[in-house]
């Protein structure tokens, strides 16, 4: 039997979603976000769904809000068995949740009910969690509150970063969804009820939690590092110009002060609550990334004074 698929994605993280979908299903119509400013230029960007369904040959709509009449009139001319969502980044209506007999499914980044939300990739990071995964859910009217299909994990390792991480539960994401459609669509596979037991919330990244507080532990610091890279990054203030932080190291030292500068094995270093941040690749501000030792060379005046 053939199902009519509609797919609903934005960012990097949906793209091997649709792809292996499309790849095993027939997927009517895509649903992302529109074209966005992006750059110094500002830009007209397309989100990567909207690259990845053309190179697919298929119908795009792009709603600058989704519960447009106009939108959800696309969705009913699609008229879609299930849909598939995969970080579209809007909430789905009760309207849109009722229109596929097999409702709407979502491929979240985290082990439900552990990071709910927007950013469950970064907040998984920060946290310092050990463990990740993908959870396979069949979407209500709450925020990633639904009856999970399907969960699997996989391990936070030491050295991820936010982009790292991401492709990986990317590409898991796509093969768990493969895997659980056939035994859905036929009834073999039931949801769960999702505990609220446990329940944590990630919440959108706004623009200032991009700046390092040098009061914090330098741990977790380090970890924001990690899980905001490669976007939306982060930096510290470098006499009144931001100095953008792609990679860093810390050394532990109880006598360090925060936002004191020093350079430490011919690296530039900015202290913390517990110890050293030691800058391993930095973009100053209108110029291209560079190590931190090239940085340091052109940085006479990275030394705090006293």
């Amino acid at each position: 039997m053939n199902f009519r698929i509609v797919f609903m994605g934005s960012p990097e993280f949906a793209v091997p979603v649709l792809q292996g979908l499309a790849s095993a299903y027939p997927v009517v119509g895509v649903i992302t976000q529109p074209d966005r400013p992006s750059g110094r230029g500002g830009k007209l960007t397309p989100p990567p769904v909207k690259t990845a369904a053309a190179a697919l040959g298929l119908e795009i709509c792009q709603p600058e809000r989704l519960r447009d009449a106009a939108a959800f009139a696309v969705l009913e001319r699609w008229k879609p068995d299930i849909i598939i969502v995969a970080a579209y980044g809007q909430i789905l209506r009760q309207n849109i949740l009722d229109l596929p007999r097999f409702g709407c499914i979502n491929v979240h980044a985290s082990l439900l009910p552990r990071w709910r939300g927007a950013a469950p990739i970064q907040a998984a990071i920060l946290h310092g969690d050990s463990e990740t995964g993908i959870s396979i859910m069949k979407m209500d009217s709450g925020i990633d509150t639904g009856p999970i299909l399907f969960q699997e994990k996989t391990p936070i390792l030491p050295d991820d970063t936010g982009g790292r991480l991401t492709e990986r539960l990317a590409n898991l994401g796509a093969d768990c969804l493969l895997r659980v459609l056939p035994g859905y669509l036929t009834g073999e596979i039931r949801a769960i009820p999702q505990p609220n037991d446990g329940a944590t919330y990630a919440p959108p990244i706004q623009k200032a939690d991009r700046k390092l507080d040098l009061s914090s532990p330098v741990i977790d610091l380090e970890r924001k590092i990690r899980a905001f890279n490669p976007s939306p990054g982060v930096f510290i203030d470098l006499d009144g110009e931001p100095l953008k932080i792609q990679r860093a190291h810390v050394k532990i030292d109880e006598q360090a002060q925060p936002a004191v500068r020093t350079q430490i094995d011919d690296q530039p270093a900015i202290g913390a609550r517990g110890g050293w941040i030691v800058l391993d690749e930095v973009q100053p501000a209108g110029k291209r990334p560079m190590p931190g030792k090239a940085f340091l060379l052109g940085a006479r005046n990275w030394r705090s004074k006293g």
